[in-house]
């Protein structure tokens, strides 16, 4: 989420971004969407105030785990080197949480 915030305003890392060509207004847009993949998983972890239904962390867990395998089936190395093994490590620690 702070990788892509950073690409919104700026920062010159556009190499090591995931997709072909995310612009700022991609960026911004994966923002909110990992926001909100975050606070689910934190809902299904019991944060206090969240309350969200336990399926919606389980919706999360489905779309970080896509976002993973489309990681590591892309043509660019550098998602297949950082951001699949990082994806993979997001998605482990959402299966823990999820299967508490």
């Amino acid at each position: 989420m702070v990788f892509h915030l950073a690409l919104a305003v700026g920062a010159p890392w556009a190499a090591a971004a995931p997709a072909a060509r995310t612009g700022r207004a991609q960026s911004l847009i994966h923002v909110p969407v990992y926001g909100l993949l975050a606070l689910a998983i934190v809902s299904a972890a019991g944060f206090p105030g969240l309350g969200w239904p336990r399926h919606s962390g389980w919706t999360a867990l489905a779309l970080q785990l896509a976002l993973t395998l489309l990681h590591a089936a892309s043509r660019k190395p550098i998602e297949r080197q950082l951001w699949a093994p990082l994806g993979a490590v997001m998605t482990a620690l959402a299966l823990v949480v999820l299967s508490r």
